[in-house]
């Protein structure tokens, strides 16, 4: 199908894109990479009066470390997270969640900011995001809004992105022990996207869990932290036992359970558990 006409922006800054998002407001809607606006355009599930294209703009392409601080820009792609030295050196979770999207075609194209804002409660980055405590940046003609990820993902494909902001960076903190982390899912076959993955991010002290965080997609209607599982490793040393009673809970914390054509809320449940488990141990094995 082709989709309704519309006027087209490309600006090459973040202020001019801010000012053309206040001047046109809810009549305008913002392509990054495009996969998830471009097929709604050709269904006509979307119809703005303009579209603003934010791929020209260089300074949401940064991936750079500030300090204790990793900042990557909006528009970087997968494919860029990927491939980044820097972010295998200090935040290796990144770039293994990064690789597991899509295709390569898809990762070539798809952008960070893009995928978090469209907030799909199957996507790989709200796992992580949630497991490396990120921060996601957004601006609008009022000035800069600082959104944990925590309280970023609102519902099903609802973010807290306002209809008059824009996503221009995503911060997070270097973890204390980088390598003892690990994204796992079980892909759908034909698109990628996660029936259930867990991201988690462990730090570990005398053999004994100093910190834990997890993030659970898939499951529910939108990504969560698994704070119950969390609790239970807390300060435990990660022998079997304490692994399996612990990730038993994985699926507490989640408000409800998806079901689809691809599993039942049920088998949902029963992958985070055993997700969870595998998560922890080979996060640890890692450390």
């Amino acid at each position: 199908m082709i989709p309704n006409n519309f006027e087209y922006f490309a600006p090459t800054s973040i202020d001019e894109a801010v000012k053309l998002l206040e001047k046109h407001g809810d009549d305008c809607k913002i392509l990054s990479g495009g996969h998830s606006l471009i097929p709604a355009l050709k269904l006509r599930l979307a119809a703005p009066a303009v579209v603003l294209d934010i791929g020209r703009i260089k300074e949401l392409k940064q991936i750079k470390i500030d300090g204790n601080t990793i900042r990557i820009g909006a528009n970087a792609t997968h494919s860029e997270i990927a491939n980044s030295a820097e972010l295998k050196q200090h935040c290796p979770l990144l770039g293994e969640t990064a690789a597991q999207i899509g295709d390569q075609q898809v990762r070539n194209r798809g952008t960070l900011g893009g995928s978090l804002t469209h907030a799909d409660p199957a996507a790989d980055w709200p796992a992580a995001m949630l497991a490396l405590n990120a921060e996601i940046v957004v601006r609008s003609g009022k000035g800069e809004r600082v959104i944990k990820a925590a309280d970023f993902f609102v519902d099903i494909m609802t973010s807290a992105v306002q209809p008059h902001e824009i996503v221009t960076e995503i911060r997070v903190p270097k973890p204390a022990q980088p390598n003892a982390a690990v994204y796992l899912k079980v892909p759908q076959s034909a698109s990628g996207y996660a029936v259930v993955g867990v991201a988690a991010q462990l730090k570990i002290n005398n053999g004994q869990c100093e910190d834990v965080s997890i993030g659970v997609t898939g499951l529910a209607p939108k990504a969560f932290r698994a704070k119950s599982v969390e609790d239970a490793l807390r300060g435990k040393a990660l022998d079997e036992g304490t692994v399996s009673a612990a990730t038993a809970k994985a699926d507490a914390d989640a408000s409800d359970a998806m079901e689809d054509i691809h599993a039942s809320g049920d088998y949902r449940r029963h992958l985070a558990r055993v997700y969870a488990k595998r998560a922890v141990q080979t996060a640890a094995s890692r450390a």
